[in-house]
């Protein structure tokens, strides 16, 4: 019987989380859409997995056998997968480093420079992520490191190495009415629709939205966007605010929308990340040295 690894991964999502929206959020997926796969992997089987409540999912004992097996399988092919790409890129001497947002900033040239002079020969292809996948493609096996920003969703199933931190600004609508000011406090903006990732995107979400900080106040959704040029195109269009890393300004400048510094919310945090696999890895240990050495040189 073939069964469809990605009903395998949703499978042992929702049995670690014993709970349906924080599988979904987990796996950024809409809560329908993973509900239905796995009824389909129940289907295929022939067997009932979980038994369904208001306070959760639990386990019915064919589910139990199967989650017994199902992580040490999918660990085995994650990695099989990204040996494979990562061999192919060895290969070709092509190191692939996932970005979100703009990586490490200012420090990023200096970074793949740095790594140039440690491997001669080799070249380092980014990648831009998108915000509704905030490991850059280190989940699908895509790239080999990622400069992210923390918090991101399963990030302690990852080696983190963390670089610097940096203040979250508000990007505005060029005419909002805040937009002349030198600073604006957060909780003035507790009432303004603001332009989010999508909800399956979770924990990433939450952040950029700055739940922790609104004493309650739920956030207003102005517009939802996955991709960078969306979203500053909803800002400028007038559809919400957001909260960005400093850095939006130099690397995202867009007419139509006004960047000021705001109070009341935690900086944020660029790290260089890579599979927990990646201590044999000499030529991603190389490029994290390369990080560590430009952003605190001795």
């Amino acid at each position: 019987m073939d069964v469809d690894t990605r009903l395998l991964r949703y499978f042992a999502t929702v049995a670690d989380e014993g709970n349906i929206t924080r599988a979904a959020e987990r796996l950024f997926m809409a809560q329908p859409s993973l509900t239905k796969q796995i009824k389909q992997l129940e289907t295929r089987l022939g067997v009932q997995l979980f038994v369904r409540s208001r306070t959760g999912m639990t386990l019915t004992g064919p589910g139990r056998a199967l989650a017994g097996r199902v992580p040490a399988l999918l660990d085995a092919l994650g990695e099989a997968v990204r040996e494979t790409k990562a061999a192919a890129s060895r290969a070709e001497r092509i190191l692939r480093v996932g970005i979100m947002g703009s990586g490490a900033n200012e420090a990023t040239p200096a970074i793949i420079s740095a790594f140039g002079s440690r491997r001669p020969g080799w070249r380092v292809e980014s990648r831009q992520g998108v915000w509704s996948e905030p490991t850059a493609g280190l989940a699908d096996g895509a790239v080999d490191a990622a400069l992210l920003y923390l918090p991101f969703p399963g990030q302690e199933h990852w080696r983190v190495t963390e670089l610097f931190t940096e203040p979250r600004c508000v990007l505005l609508p060029s005419g909002h009415r805040l937009a002349g000011r030198e600073s604006i406090a957060f909780r003035e903006l507790w009432d303004e629709p603001f332009v989010a990732t999508p909800p399956e995107a979770g924990e990433w979400r939450d952040w950029w939205l700055a739940t922790e900080a609104r004493e309650g106040h739920p956030p207003r959704i102005g517009a939802e966007t996955r991709y960078p040029d969306d979203w500053l195109n909803a800002i400028a269009n007038g559809y919400g605010v957001a909260l960005a890393p400093s850095a939006a300004a130099r690397y995202y400048p867009r007419p139509g929308i006004t960047q000021r510094p705001v109070t009341g919310v935690a900086p944020c945090t660029v790290c260089v990340v890579r599979p927990l696999t990646a201590d044999d890895n000499a030529v991603v240990e190389d490029f994290v040295d390369s990080c560590l050495t430009v952003v605190r040189p001795r």
